[in-house]
């Protein structure tokens, strides 16, 4: 593929360019018995990788150091998708302290992890 179809969107191989959007990406998945792990799930890239996995019915994990903005951003998933699975976790990647008390709490659920 040139430069050209890459800056103006024209499907590759695959049939998706940049102009692609992960719904139409991952049109057909069904991540129903997938666990995933997104941090920085509270905005941008990373909410929208999280909204895209719990509308394809994987269980999210949202991981953040900010949790407040989590859980605000767990609400818009839900209210835009009611049967979504999306808990929240505190995660600071800067603590080792903090990863240690995520790993632990993560484990607590129980759950597999398949795609972080």
């Amino acid at each position: 593929m040139g430069i050209f179809a890459l800056v103006t969107g024209r499907p590759g191989p695959s049939g998706f360019g940049s102009a692609s959007t992960a719904e139409q990406v991952t049109e057909g998945v069904d991540a129903s018995n997938l666990t995933a792990i997104v941090t920085g799930g509270a905005s941008g890239i990373g909410f929208e990788t999280a909204r895209v996995l719990a509308l394809r019915r994987a269980h999210v994990i949202i991981a953040a150091r900010n949790i407040e903005a989590a859980n605000e951003a767990k609400q818009a998933i839900i209210k835009e998708n009611i049967s979504a699975r999306v808990d929240v976790l505190k995660l600071d990647l800067c603590s080792v302290k903090s990863v240690r008390a995520f790993v632990d709490s993560f484990n607590a659920l129980d759950l597999p992890l398949n795609l972080l």
